[in-house]
């Protein structure tokens, strides 16, 4: 019985050995992973029990810190570290996480791109998903200040200002002047430089009834059907319609039929950022049933911001992991471009292309790279003769509404500045020179970084072009 007990206890500590070294080690060999959102449980909003996951996760960080140049919030963290009595996470007040919380914007590049602890590292560490938690349990707890409840209410601002015939004109005509700006920010905390979204009471919709549908069979390739279902978000419908009419040019004149989704609300991005999980269920609850039918009826669906396209492939089926309906929309969302690829490698993407697009600095969206699918966009564009795409991977700084926020501004613009040279370096080779992203909130922000001549445009429009539709 002695060997067999000293043989238990040289197994005890032999596990305890390897689970250390595992522990210890920086990286994993395997895939990362992200585990469900439990936003439902009693525990998801307990203060004290998310103060000691910020403490564990902040002095995991604060031993790394790999990812201080992403974003403001590691800066804001290890500052608080250094500063303290102890230049230990124990000596930073635990009033002050908030600090560190507020500067995410939930990007997703630390986990994605820097960070040695993901899961399935037994450290387990996921730092945007905790401070989602932590931005959920401020908005419970009714921290979160008036602008932002009304900066995330994108759906109600948009019809408000497009309702009525040349309100939106006026709206724009306000938004950029300097001296209404400047009592925006005053009051409401907007501030004065930050590029505000135009408003277009001609939308998507009322643009999509003058579409001239063309009597097309889709040809199903792979994952693909050939039926495409836009679903067009807020941006999309009320900011930028025009790049609607984009889209449909160019995959109808890929033999594809398009159509738009019959009715849908935000997608729920701007309201999870906020940590409104509430909001972002009923929008989930109020968008999924008509995309799941959609699916039933042979579409795919796409959306033309990768934000929008993330919340369906990836925030979603976290917060409801169970749901087949979901689960069932995530499988046949697609980022545009990532389609078009698909198309290509069957075969079936036109590639006559009458103008080419020459030089073209290309802004990688971070909403885009957390989808994991490459540079599809970068591959399709590069498909156009003598068009050259340098492609920028590094975030923004913009957010939807980060770099609107008066306290924020100058650290989005700081985040910018990056992308902005290399905008301007190209320009510098070449003026004439094209600067796109996927995003249109992100390339405005990074144009008015980069100063005059920046002429912000989305790679759909500039496939548009190179077809010459």
């Amino acid at each position: 019985m002695a060997g067999e007990e000293t043989g238990v206890d040289d197994k005890n500590r032999n596990n305890a050995a390897a689970q250390a070294d595992v522990a210890a080690r920086e990286g994993s060999l395997d895939a990362p992973t992200r585990h469900p959102i439990d936003w439902r449980g009693d525990e998801y909003y307990d203060e004290s029990a998310l103060n000691r996951e910020l403490e564990r996760v902040f002095d995991i960080c604060h031993g790394c810190r790999r990812c201080v140049n992403l974003c403001n919030a590691f800066p804001t963290l290890f500052d608080l570290v250094d500063e303290s009595p102890s230049m230990e996470i124990d000596g930073v007040a635990k009033g002050d996480y908030i600090k560190v919380v507020d500067q995410c914007y939930l990007c997703d590049m630390c986990y994605m791109s820097k960070c040695p602890y993901v899961p399935p590292h037994p450290w387990n560490v996921d730092f945007p998903h905790l401070m989602l938690r932590a931005k959920a349990v401020k908005f419970k707890r009714g921290d979160t200040p008036f602008r932002d409840r009304l900066l995330t209410s994108t759906d109600t601002v948009s019809k408000l200002v497009t309702a009525i015939p040349l309100v939106d004109a006026t709206v724009n005509r306000v938004n950029a002047k300097k001296a209404p700006r400047k009592l925006l920010e005053k009051v409401l905390g907007v501030h004065a430089d930050a590029v505000l979204p135009q408003y277009h009471r001609a939308t998507l919709r009322r643009r999509a009834k003058k579409w001239q549908m063309e009597a097309t069979a889709p040809q199903p390739a792979g994952r693909t059907t050939g039926k495409i279902a836009l679903f067009a978000t807020c941006y999309g419908n009320y900011n930028s319609p025009k790049l609607g009419d984009d889209f449909f040019k160019v995959f109808q004149h890929n033999g594809m039929v398009v159509d738009l989704v019959p009715r849908e609300r935000c997608c729920g991005m701007p309201k999870l950022e906020l940590g409104d999980l509430d909001a972002v269920a009923r929008a989930k609850e109020a968008n999924i049933p008509q995309l799941a039918a959609l699916v039933d009826q042979g579409y795919d669906i796409i959306a033309p911001v990768p934000s929008c396209v993330l919340m369906f492939k990836q925030e979603l089926p976290l917060m409801f992991p169970g749901d087949e309906q979901v689960l069932k929309v995530k499988r046949a969302m697609f980022d545009p471009f990532e389609y078009l690829m698909l198309r290509h490698k069957a075969g079936l993407l036109k590639t006559d292309f009458r103008n080419s697009l020459g030089d073209v600095s290309y802004h990688v969206a971070c909403h885009l790279r957390v989808q994991n699918i490459g540079l599809k966009t970068r591959e399709v564009l590069q498909l156009v003769p003598d068009t050259r795409v340098q492609a920028i991977e590094r975030c923004s700084g913009h957010d939807g509404t980060y770099a609107v926020k008066s306290e924020f501004h100058d650290a989005a613009v700081k985040i910018a500045r990056p992308v902005a040279r290399k905008v301007e370096q190209a320009r510098e080779h070449n003026v004439d020179a094209r600067f796109a992203s996927d995003c249109p909130m992100a390339s405005a922000h990074i144009a008015r970084v980069a100063g005059d001549g920046v002429l912000p445009e989305h790679p759909m429009t500039l496939l548009r072009i190179a077809y010459g539709l």
